[in-house]
């Protein structure tokens, strides 16, 4: 860089962090851990000093720790680390002793309590005594503040009935385990930094699905030696976060409602209802409701005595009783009221309409004659 170009602003923060040159993509870490540490190898002999790690564990944990301590203890002492389980305090603790050879094997142990804490079985955490493992606990409940939406991002860790963790599992060659607060790891120590960046990655709102499948295409383009010393990243999909603007969004939703329309108005049916007019605004705010006491200077009420204005109340509170009681009264009588009832006919009405019924036969038969006629007209109006 020459003098004439200014330098980068570098935030204050991260002003003393430097490469990692041990920490790259490219660097096999399995290759640490390629020769076991043997009693023979401690030249030095045993320990001048005790080395020692605690950690807490929760309430519900104790029972199942209480019953697997014994094999905890006898995974231990095969290293000569001695452990002690605190159940009044609830922690465990790990130390070294004279027969401890290898320096190192306390930090495992240190990570074998901590993954016994975190809900982790026992057959699977006594696995970390392996030099070929690592263990990574990833801390989750501080990434996001709202509850409900860190306990769905959580869940699309797990997947439906598990199927995204067993992926993860499967393409990373871990051991994974989300509980709580925390999502513990066990594996290789390469594949620790591919599940702690999709974990912290679905924790940031975007789905494990797209670097499963990242992985997915990087196992298979690992089988080409051709491509071995090319770069993959044509072959990786890019992924981009799009925001729409707002004038984009109203003009995508505009042309989805004119689509409707159209398709509607081909196959025959009513066009969709059209919004409601908009009031017309004005910027004068609306008239002030009346107060209370300004409802009673209206009516006079303000100025009554308070023997006065208790005779009203009980005043309208009487004239409100007598209207309920008018009111129950009349439902009541309702049910007394007699229903309206047909009178059956007497023999003389009887008698006088088959009469009648006789006669309009008769002069159905007959032929029609003007003076029939007239008779028939006098008769209606008899009867009418």
């Amino acid at each position: 860089m020459s003098d004439n170009e200014a330098a980068p602003p570098v935030n204050k923060n991260k002003a003393h962090r430097k490469d990692k040159p041990w920490d790259t993509d490219d660097i096999d870490h399995v290759r640490y851990a390629m020769d076991p540490f043997e009693p023979k190898d401690n030249k030095a002999g045993a320990f001048t000093e005790e080395s020692s790690f605690a950690t807490l564990f929760p309430k519900y944990r104790e029972k199942y720790l209480r019953e697997v301590w014994s094999a905890v203890t006898r995974a231990l002492d095969a290293h000569g680390v001695a452990c002690t389980l605190d159940l009044v305090h609830g922690s465990m603790s790990v130390r070294t002793t004279r027969k401890t050879y290898d320096p190192y094997i306390i930090l495992k142990s240190r990570d074998l309590i901590k993954l016994l804490a975190r809900g982790v079985a026992v057959t699977q955490a006594v696995k970390i005594l392996d030099d070929a493992v690592g263990c990574d606990i990833i801390k989750i409940g501080t990434l996001v503040r709202n509850k409900d939406r860190f306990v769905k991002r959580r869940q699309r860790i797990i997947g439906p009935d598990g199927s995204t963790l067993k992926a993860i599992e499967l393409l990373t060659q871990c051991y994974v385990l989300v509980q709580g607060n925390t999502v513990s790891v066990m594996g290789p120590y390469k594949s620790l930094k591919e599940v702690r960046r999709i974990v912290l990655d679905c924790m940031k709102n975007i789905h494990p699905i797209y670097r499963i499948k990242e992985l997915m295409i990087r196992r298979e383009l690992a089988k080409d030696p051709k491509l071995a010393t090319e770069s993959w990243d044509r072959f990786l999909p890019q992924f981009r976060k799009r925001h729409l603007k707002t004038s984009e969004k109203t003009a995508k939703k505009n042309e989805a409602i004119e689509q409707k329309t159209e398709a509607r108005k081909a196959a025959g049916l009513e066009p969709l209802p059209s919004k409601p007019a908009k009031k017309v605004y004005t910027p004068f705010p609306p008239s002030q409701l009346p107060r209370k006491v300004d409802l009673q200077l209206e009516s006079g009420e303000y100025f009554l005595k308070a023997d006065e204005k208790q005779a009203r109340e009980s005043e309208k509170k009487k004239q409100k009783q007598a209207e309920t009681t008018a009111k129950r009264r009349e439902e009541r009588a309702e049910a007394f009221v007699a229903p309206v009832e047909t009178a059956a006919p007497t023999v003389e009405e009887k008698r006088h309409k088959k009469r009648k019924a006789l006669e309009r036969e008769m002069d159905n038969v007959e032929q029609s004659s003007p003076e029939k006629k007239k008779k028939k007209k006098k008769r209606a109006e008899e009867d009418s």
